[in-house]
C-alpha cells in the first residue's frame, strides 16, 4: 500500500499522527513575508528554510489518543548587527513539539501547565505559517556579531564630545555638594 501524500500547505493533522506521517522539503526565506520584513535586505544571499514534521498518536489511558506534531526547521538569516550596524548572519534552529486539543479552554488550561506548544486544531495546519511564526519567536532581541568584523569609527569630534559631555555629570556634582 502507497503511503499518503500530505500537503505541507494543507495539513490534516489528525490523518497526519493517526498515520505517524513524516515529511520535509526546504522553503526559500523569501516566501516568508513577515520574516523578510525584518531581514538586512532580501537581496542579501540565503539558504532556504529546511524543515521536517513528524505526527504521532500517543494512547491515553481512558481517554482518546492524544494527537502530536514534532516540527524542526533551521535557517540561517541576515539580521542587522546592533553593534556595528553590518548585516549579521543568525541560525535559528527550532524543535518544537506541540500538542493538538479540541477548543481553546482546554488549550489554554493546559498551555500554563506543560513546557510544550498546545494549538487547537483546525480543519487545516499551513506548516509554512507555523514555521514562520516560531522563527519570529525565535529572532533575537538585540542581533550582534560574537566579534564585529571591524570596529565603529566615530569622527574624532564626536568622540571627544561622547566622552567629555556626560548628561548627569552636573546632577553629580549637585549630589556631592550637599554630603
Amino acid at each position: 500500500m502507497k503511503a499518503r501524500e500530505f500537503d505541507a500547505r494543507r495539513l490534516d493533522v489528525n490523518a497526519f499522527a493517526a498515520t505517524s506521517g513524516q515529511m520535509s522539503g526546504e522553503w526559500p526565506i523569501t516566501s516568508f513575508d513577515r520574516l523578510c520584513d525584518v531581514l538586512v535586505s532580501a537581496d542579501a544571499p540565503m539558504g532556504p528554510v529546511q524543515w521536517s514534521a513528524r505526527g504521532a498518536e500517543v494512547p491515553v489511558r481512558g481517554g482518546a489518543a492524544e494527537v502530536w506534531l514534532h516540527l524542526r526547521a533551521r535557517a540561517v538569516l541576515p539580521l542587522l548587527c546592533q553593534r556595528c550596524l553590518q548585516p549579521s548572519a543568525h541560525e535559528l534552529s527550532l524543535d518544537r513539539r506541540f500538542l493538538f486539543v479540541a477548543d481553546e479552554s482546554t488549550a489554554a488550561e493546559l498551555d500554563a501547565d506543560v513546557e510544550h506548544d498546545v494549538l487547537v486544531f483546525a480543519k487545516e495546519l499551513d506548516l509554512h505559517d507555523l514555521v514562520e511564526d516560531e522563527f519570529l519567536l525565535d529572532l533575537p532581541l538585540v542581533p550582534r556579531h560574537d566579534v564585529c568584523p571591524q570596529p565603529l569609527d566615530l569622527p574624532a569630534d564626536e568622540l571627544e564630545s561622547a566622552t567629555a559631555d556626560h548628561p548627569f555629570a552636573a546632577l553629580a556634582g549637585l549630589r556631592r555638594s550637599k554630603a
